[in-house]
């Protein structure tokens, strides 16, 4: 995980006013802040494959009430007192449309894992993720083996892994998107 940015433990409210004035995003975790530049340390193949998917989730729900965002929308996790940014966020929420700076109610969250995030993405963050009561699934895709653990929530409320291997179309259940590998990792090179 990253590490803290050197700012003192500090209420959501203080949080949203510092980081509208800083040049870089943080996440905020129940109180402290992080700096997401050093968590993520983003490259060429990882923007690539943020912007196919996007793309794409785009593409398919023109025209529904479903908006795609990419990294720089954050997103609450009210129970959780986090704010995050993921890589690819879809929701279909009113209330969302009405917010132009924080999602709160998404549908879909993808994270485009790196080495020095892809702990932190399945563990702690998704986690936090699992407190949305609106989401319905995660994506998780790892660059290197060309591979996605996707997590859907069930009836139960419990979370289902669904593994797509290298070369598989992936399935996005929750807004009724197929995507194939080709699409998906169009431009980057193994």
């Amino acid at each position: 995980m990253a590490q803290p940015a050197h700012v003192p433990f500090i209420s959501p409210e203080a949080y949203l006013a510092w980081e509208a004035e800083q040049t870089e995003r943080h996440e905020y975790i129940n109180g402290e802040v992080f700096d997401v530049f050093a968590m993520a340390g983003a490259q060429d193949k990882h923007i690539t494959v943020s912007m196919n998917l996007a793309f794409a989730l785009r593409q398919h729900l023109r025209g529904s009430p479903c908006r795609t965002y990419m990294s720089d929308m954050r997103l609450q996790v009210e129970a959780s007192n986090c704010y995050f940014y993921p890589d690819v966020l879809v929701t279909c929420s009113a209330k969302d449309a009405s917010s132009a700076s924080v999602k709160s109610e998404p549908k879909l969250l993808a994270e485009v894992l790196s080495p020095s995030t892809a702990a932190y993405d399945r563990g702690l963050k998704f986690a936090h993720y699992r407190n949305l009561p609106s989401l319905e699934e995660y994506i998780l895709i790892d660059i290197d083996t060309r591979t996605i653990d996707g997590y859907r929530k069930g009836g139960d409320g419990l979370w289902v892994l669904h593994p797509f291997a290298r070369g598989e179309s992936v399935s996005l259940a929750s807004v009724g998107l197929e995507l194939t590998a080709d699409e998906l990792f169009s431009e980057v090179d193994d």
